[in-house]
């Protein structure tokens, strides 16, 4: 395994993200955690489906993410799996962010958690919700682009 794939190795994703919405731009933030939460993402225990994206007083949250704590994390603090978690940005792209999300309409969504330079990572991303008719649109589209790679390679 090279230092590269040592580095990046992603913890948790929203599968649910790419089928809801349609991605216009993507960032990575770091996350503020506590050390049973460290400890929780190390064993892998974390969901990311039902979370979303604040901004609030010029600081962006990290809302309904769902960190199951270790039965042997800690005895002296009680953990809060669902807490509400602060996203540390660059001033430049929180600014931007916040117009995007007040005057544009976007949504802001977490797509994966992943280490980076033994630091967590949150790709979040700049989005707007999909249509019925657009989600069906896209499936319609995955489901003939795999058709056509069977077809070719029985035609091989």
């Amino acid at each position: 395994m090279s230092d590269k794939q040592k580095s990046d190795q992603t913890i948790a994703l929203n599968r649910k993200a790419l089928h809801e919405y349609s991605i216009e731009d993507r960032f990575e933030a770091g996350i503020s955690l506590q050390g049973w939460e460290v400890k929780s993402l190390r064993a892998g225990r974390v969901q990311l489906d039902q979370s979303y994206v604040i901004v609030k007083n010029g600081e962006a949250w990290l809302l309904g993410s769902n960190m199951t704590p270790l039965q042997t994390a800690s005895t002296h603090i009680n953990p809060d799996p669902q807490r509400t978690r602060k996203l540390l940005l660059h001033a430049k792209e929180l600014s931007k962010l916040i117009g995007s999300v007040e005057r544009k309409g976007y949504t802001l969504i977490p797509l994966s958690l992943y280490w980076k330079n033994n630091r967590v990572k949150l790709a979040i991303a700049l989005a707007k919700g999909k249509k019925q008719h657009d989600k069906r649109a896209a499936e319609k589209e995955r489901d003939w682009k795999r058709d056509k790679q069977r077809i070719l390679k029985n035609s091989e």
